[in-house]
């Protein structure tokens, strides 16, 4: 079972023309099909569903019935989809994201990981989205390093037979946490081309060496799927828009010139206990930001990408305060 999901036939012109998304993980006190609804309801084209005990757990039993439910539901709210899966104790109720590629028996991640390929292939989702995972203290790095590797290689040998797109997240605190760490396994992988990368903006405030509009510009041949929020540097804690350091219609603006055509999903996901106002102001702020990017200019009548992350030396990774 496949289910077509609406894509615009042309990519982004303008930021007005981006397609706005909204995480699950942001709706973790909601059943799927209520959250589904309210994004719905709100205005979103997308979801980002993040595979969870509460979202489609795709280790209990019906599976493929459970998903054809899933995929019904989401044609019929017009939603369009990536796959996340950061869940965090889904695979071990003791250890957050626990076992990752980098542990010693990372069998139920791989075997996690393909499931997700599988309900990304069945649902017609744009992207899988996946990433690293910390490297366990009594793992070296070159370890880790080909283990990661190894696992991607089984990650990207399902997707090819799925047909699937994957998108490998930057995640700050990861063994990949940074675009070059992404460059990096890309190319230890041979470049797959099904192998692209996800990029969450506030990541790339809190630690990429350039303003984020930039960070944009570095990876939009490779952009396969994007997670939005606000962030401050050295700091790994999502923020509401406006609550941050972000300057956000440059960033809008950057992803229209790059003819990116995937959702632009808000990642809050310790924000579920107000889900629905949360969601209903981040549509707001950013329909507001893109009408701004559109117009050529910022809040202030400056032109857009004139106000650029002010920092943009990287910060020390072992300085970086982590939230997740």
């Amino acid at each position: 079972m496949t289910v077509p999901r609406p894509r615009p036939a042309q990519p982004a012109t303008d930021a007005t023309t981006l397609r706005l998304g909204y995480g699950t993980n942001g709706f973790a006190n909601h059943r799927l099909d209520d959250a589904l609804a309210v994004i719905a309801d709100l205005g979103y084209d997308g979801v980002a569903l993040t595979l969870d005990h509460d979202h489609l757990d795709p280790f209990l039993p019906g599976l493929t019935r459970r998903i054809a439910a899933v995929g019904r539901r989401l044609e019929a709210l017009g939603l369009g989809l990536v796959i996340e899966t950061g869940a965090r104790y889904l695979l071990d109720p003791w250890h957050k994201h626990a076992p990752t590629l980098l542990h010693d028996d990372p069998t139920r991640r791989i075997e996690f990981l393909r499931r997700a390929v599988r309900i990304g292939a069945d649902l017609g989702a744009e992207a899988v989205s996946f990433w690293a995972g910390v490297r366990p203290a009594t793992v070296s790095p070159q370890c880790a390093w080909d283990r990661l590797v190894a696992g991607c290689a089984s990650v990207v040998d399902a997707a090819d037979s799925a047909g699937v797109t994957l998108g490998f997240e930057p995640e700050p605190g990861m063994l990949v946490e940074s675009i070059t760490d992404w460059r990096r396994l890309h190319a230890a992988l041979g470049a797959p081309a099904r192998f692209g990368i996800t990029l969450d903006i506030g990541h790339c405030r809190c630690l990429e060496p350039w303003p984020v509009p930039q960070c944009v510009a570095e990876v939009a041949d490779h952009l396969v799927n994007v997670q939005i929020d606000d962030m401050r540097r050295g700091v790994h804690e999502h923020l509401e828009f406006g609550t941050g350091e972000i300057d956000f219609p440059p960033v809008l603006a950057a992803l229209a010139e790059a003819g990116y055509r995937g959702l632009v999903a808000v990642e809050l996901p310790r924000d579920s206990h107000a889900a629905p106002a949360v969601a209903a102001r981040s549509i707001e702020f950013l329909r507001s930001a893109a009408a701004t990017a559109s117009a050529g200019r910022t809040d202030g009548g400056v032109p857009a990408g004139a106000l650029c992350s002010a920092s943009t030396d990287a910060p020390d990774p072992d300085t970086i305060r982590r939230m997740e």
